[in-house]
Formats: C-alpha cells, structure tokens, sequence
C-alpha cells in the first residue's frame, strides 16, 4: 500500500465514530463493518492475496454466513467441496477484459502476464450510524507494473434492520486512457454462494424477476434482479442482487451457475447469446465515466416470500 492511502487510513480510523447501529472500523488492510453489535463483513482493500477489494464474508441478520470462506479461511464444513476458482472471493466487482488486462483472473499466485490488480489509492469517508453506516474508497485498475487504466470511485452504504441485510452499492469508473471494457461472460458484479447453499449438491434456488428458475433458464438471461435462496441448518434464508434500472446495459444479464457464482454482468452479450454480430463491449474515451448501482439484500424465506419484486419496484422507485 502506498504511503497516501496508509495515511489515509490512519486519518480514518481517528475520526470513525465510536457509537452508532452500524458500526464501521477501518484497519491497515480490512474495513471491518458490524450490525446491531454483531459482525456483518469486511472490506479487504489491501494485502499480499488481495489482487482485488472484496466483502467477506457476508452474513444474515441472524449471523450465518451465505458466503463460502475459502480461499480467506478453511472451515470444517467446506473441507470436502471441491476447491475451484481462487479468484472468487467473497463479493467483488471486476472485469475480465480491460485494454487485454484480466482484473477478474487475476489472483496474486496466477502466473497470466496480463493480469490486471485494483489498487487502493484513497480511502474516503468512513461513516458510522443509528440507521446506517457507509464506506467511500478510490482505486487504481493497473497493469503489473503499476499503469492505471481506469480510476474506480467507490461508495458502500449498509443498513440496519432487525430481518434483512442491506448494502447499496454506487460504482464509478473513470477512463485514465482510451479504454475497451470488453464482451465477456467473466466481469461485473458477483459473489460466491457458501456451498451449502449451491443448487448443484446444496439446498439452493435460483430465480429471477421474470419468473425464470434455475441455473439452465436463468444463466446469461436479462432480468431487474435474480435471487439464490436456500437453507443452513434449517434457517430459509436467500440473497438477492438489485440491479438498477439506470445502469448500463439495464436489464442486466447474469451470469450464474449451479457451483456457487451469482453475478451481474453488464458486459457480456455475445458471450450470453452465442450470437458473434452482436457486441457488449463499452468503450470510454479518456475521462469518460461510467457508472454502476446495485442493491444486494440478504433475507429470510426465499424469492417468492421475502418478495423480491416489492423490493426492486421500491429501489427502482430511489427509495
């Protein structure tokens, strides 16, 4: 980390609030955020394994994790679920394709030479709250020897409810150079699902705001929001990701499977439709912006029950 964002880390941590529902305190290479007096996440912003920021993991109301924990932990329950996938830890956004650079592969022991890495570069207001706490945060998408492609402006806003989970997410980037984000199924908005709750060998439910259910009607379909619902130990619960109706590409496609990835992907068209005449690529003249909203809602019961629709028409209306 350089020696601007430590500062501004330490500044941080000076002037975060003591009290409040939603509690957040940052640290040299993790934001840790608490709800009602109990853990909710992390923010990894920083690290010899982080080649991109990322929640982890991510709780329900009542403390179970929805999460899966490795590769950042090795716990009893996933020791026998097949370890794929490194680079998808936790809840991220990424691209795969950036001016040739992978920012969505791009772990720190891959050996790819055109691995992309998300920097922190500054970190912004740290705000703790009765009703809700947030976390602003500036980073650099760099090639391997540090040349920034894209300037990523990053606001988290968390919520207390005594049921529900709630994070608004409002991501910007920046163009530093003339840059190609490019058509692909592997970029965008994404988690990875505790495997428990994987509709492959777990409990889980995959459905969409059209009606759409599991991996094979849902995968690389348009949809306001989608949802992955189960159960651990015999609590329903589910998470469901918002997509906002001012977002590029709106509706977006997901890219979501049976193991366990649940994303949103604003990118990928040709690689969704299999139709090469068409192209979900999004180009950026230098200082062009773009700009990316998503709600992320962890709730009890599944789609149907939590009334995912209700809560989309109220986020689609800005409340």
């Amino acid at each position: 980390m350089n020696a601007q964002a430590k500062l501004a880390l330490v500044l941080a941590v000076l002037a975060a609030p003591v009290i409040g529902q939603v509690r957040i305190t940052p640290g040299p290479e993790k934001i840790a955020v608490e709800i009602g007096g109990k853990p909710f996440t992390e923010f990894r912003v920083a690290g010899t394994d982080v080649a991109k920021p990322y929640l982890h993991p991510l709780r329900a109301a009542s403390g179970t994790y929805v999460t899966r924990m490795w590769p950042m932990e090795n716990v009893a329950e996933e020791a026998k679920d097949q370890k794929d996938h490194l680079h998808q830890r936790g809840l991220w956004f990424a691209i795969e394709k950036v001016n040739g650079l992978d920012f969505w592969n791009n772990e720190a022991s891959y050996t790819t030479p055109n691995r992309g890495k998300i920097v922190l570069k500054k970190l912004g207001a740290v705000k703790s709250g009765k009703k809700s706490g947030s976390i602003a945060a500036t980073f650099d998408w760099t090639d391997l020897k540090g040349a920034p492609a894209l300037r990523e402006d990053r606001a988290m806003t968390f919520y207390d409810d005594a049921k529900l989970r709630t994070i608004d997410f409002d991501i910007t980037l920046t163009a530093i150079v003339k840059t190609t984000l490019g058509d692909s199924k592997d970029s965008g908005f994404a988690l990875r699902i505790r495997p428990v709750l994987q509709e492959d060998h777990g409990s889980g439910h995959i459905t969409n705001s059209d009606g759409l259910e599991t991996e094979k009607q849902t995968w690389g379909k348009p949809a306001n929001w989608c949802d992955y619902s189960g159960e651990i130990a015999g609590e329903k619960l589910g998470i469901a990701i918002l997509d906002n109706p001012l977002n590029p590409s709106h509706p977006v496609r997901w890219h979501v499977r049976a193991y366990g990835l649940f994303g949103a992907n604003p990118f990928g068209l040709s690689a969704f439709t299999n139709d090469k005449s068409r192209s979900g690529d999004i180009n950026l003249e230098a200082g062009k912006t773009l700009r990316f909203r998503y709600r992320v809602v962890i709730h009890l019961g599944d789609a149907q029950t939590a009334d995912i629709e209700a809560m989309w028409k109220k986020y689609a209306g800005g409340k």
